[in-house]
């Protein structure tokens, strides 16, 4: 399952583990900031919806930039959650650790930094460059 994981980094059943459970936390923390995300957002709505008598156009601008700011948050961390399940997939097929688009092995200072990177740094400023 980590063969490839195992034997070309060094890391061990109980290194891959200890991954494994910082990479879950992380997901399970997501999700949870996303549930509360989400009941923010409903009594946001519920409160737009009974309170619009007497709203003049920078009362309803307000409202549409409160929306809008719950709406990408609840964006930003359904993608942050997704990258981290990618991850904890990854390091069940035994890629992780491993770049995408090289197949070099990601620095471990990297992942400590940002755990559920699946590019080298190289590879990384690359496609940064070319979306620029």
């Amino acid at each position: 399952m980590l063969l490839h994981d195992t034997v070309s980094t060094g890391r061990s059943q109980a290194d891959a583990e200890q991954i494994r459970l910082s990479l879950q936390a992380r997901y399970d923390e997501l999700s949870a900031e996303y549930e509360q995300a989400v009941q923010q957002s409903q009594v946001l709505r519920l409160v737009e919806v009974g309170d619009t008598a007497g709203d003049d156009q920078a009362d309803s601008g307000t409202k549409t930039a409160e929306r809008d700011t719950a709406q990408s948050l609840l964006r930003t961390i359904l993608d942050r959650r997704a990258q981290y399940e990618h991850a904890l997939t990854r390091l069940q097929e035994g890629s992780y650790g491993w770049c995408e688009g090289c197949q070099a092995p990601i620095p471990v200072e990297r992942l400590e930094i940002f755990p559920s990177a699946t590019s080298c740094v190289s590879c990384k400023q690359h496609r940064e460059r070319r979306a620029a």
